[in-house]
């Protein structure tokens, strides 16, 4: 990578990292909020859900039409609606009702950020240059998530989860300020249009369809795990005899760790793609964390330690491949048509997101007269069945012509 384009990745990673700190939070205080709203679990769920609903309702409309119109205006009002609402849940939320509008309108900002943000990485870097980059840059989200996660957590058991949301709020609005120097001097690059290219590119392009469809179960099993696993590890701890509160501030900080191992997955994996081919990549990490969901709920009552050794190696797994899908989008479709892509690919894969999580907190209510392990070992198997879907999606676009286009081909 040459250094302009280094130093600009670091600065967009960096603002990232900062406006991911209202990405997860409501995990971190799930537990405290469920029992101060009287929520069940499958309520609780779908609080965590509707944040997704809203990023599909702005990521679908927004990565589309940062093909037509400036990226940077759509970037930064997004940050600004994304911190403004999440303020909003600190100061008015108080039961399940306004809990899920506020979180679903938190959802919103998310939406003209990812996916932009992802785009304008591909477009400045080669293809061969691309699986890096881009794996770097879905680190930064990963690790802003996990540092959602533990300054939630920790701001929560010393002021109250009402501060560490407007903790998570003040940081956004400066990850506001290193966007403005991001974009400092950004010209938007245009595109030719290809003919019946929507149709061509979009509705008919069989290979793209095959690459969004594995996102979509990647995203399945990886929201399971993630907007669950605070409240299994304060399930452990609580197991293991720890009061609730001091549960809750662990388990934070523990799944924190966990999505930061994340990060580094993402940037290992993205360039071990750019050379060992994006479906074997994406086959053989998924075919790992399947196993991972289907025996990692079982473990509840084991050392604390041990599960959480366990749930690194999960979290690495259950995020790796997530940087290679959208790269491999990224050369299967025409660039002048690749925010229109990447919006139904946030369509598909935050549509089974939102599923998924409440599905799994369904699970949960559905054997809570059962011993915990058999009720979080089914609920953390509903993840784990969506990811064998992957491979199955990769083995049909091995197959296919347009797959030699993509870094490492068939290989």
């Amino acid at each position: 990578m040459s250094s302009p384009n280094s130093r600009w990745l670091l600065l967009l990673c960096l603002a990232q990292l900062f406006i991911m700190l209202v990405f997860i939070n409501y995990s971190a205080v799930l537990p405290l909020l469920k029992q101060e709203w009287g929520m069940s679990n499958t309520q609780a769920g779908t609080i965590f859900s509707v944040y997704q609903l809203g990023y599909i309702a702005s990521g679908v409309l927004l990565s589309g039409l940062t093909d037509r119109y400036n990226s940077r205006t759509i970037f930064i009002a997004s940050i600004l609606w994304s911190a403004t609402a999440n303020l909003l849940f600190a100061l008015y939320a108080h039961d399940y009702s306004s809990g899920l509008l506020l979180r679903g309108l938190t959802g919103i900002g998310m939406g003209g950020t990812y996916m932009p943000g992802l785009k304008l990485v591909a477009e400045r870097f080669p293809s061969a240059q691309r699986g890096k980059a881009v794996g770097i840059y879905v680190g930064a989200l990963l690790l802003g998530g996990s540092l959602s996660l533990a300054l939630t957590g920790v701001v929560s058991a010393l002021a109250g989860w009402r501060i560490a949301f407007m903790v998570c709020s003040a940081g956004v609005f400066l990850g506001l300020l290193v966007a403005l120097a991001a974009f400092r001097g950004y010209h938007p690059v245009r595109y030719a249009p290809v003919e019946q290219g929507f149709r061509k590119e979009i509705v008919a392009n069989r290979p793209a369809l095959l690459m969004i469809c594995g996102y979509g179960a990647h995203m399945w099993e990886m929201y399971g795990m993630r907007s669950w696993l605070a409240p299994f590890f304060t399930a452990a701890l609580v197991g293991h005899g720890l009061a609730g509160g001091k549960a809750t501030g662990w388990a934070a900080g523990g799944a924190a760790l966990v999505m930061g191992v994340g990060a580094i997955a993402t940037a290992v994996t993205g360039t071990l793609s750019d050379r060992l081919g994006r479906t074997k990549t994406i086959t053989l990490i998924m075919l790992g964390s399947a196993a991972s969901s289907f025996i990692f709920g079982w473990l509840i009552n084991l050392h604390p330690a041990f599960i959480f050794l366990c749930a690194l190696i999960y979290g690495y797994l259950a995020v790796a491949e997530s940087p290679v899908f959208s790269t491999g989008l990224t050369e299967l479709v025409a660039p002048a048509y690749l925010g229109s892509a990447m919006g139904l690919q946030s369509l598909v894969g935050y549509s089974l997101a939102t599923i998924s999580p409440t599905v799994f907190g369904w699970a949960l209510d559905l054997c809570s007269g059962r011993q915990p392990a058999a009720g979080w070992g089914i609920a953390f198997a509903t993840a784990g069945a969506g990811a064998l879907a992957g491979p199955v999606f990769m083995q049909f676009l091995r197959k296919s012509p347009e797959s030699s286009r993509m870094a490492g081909g068939k290989r």
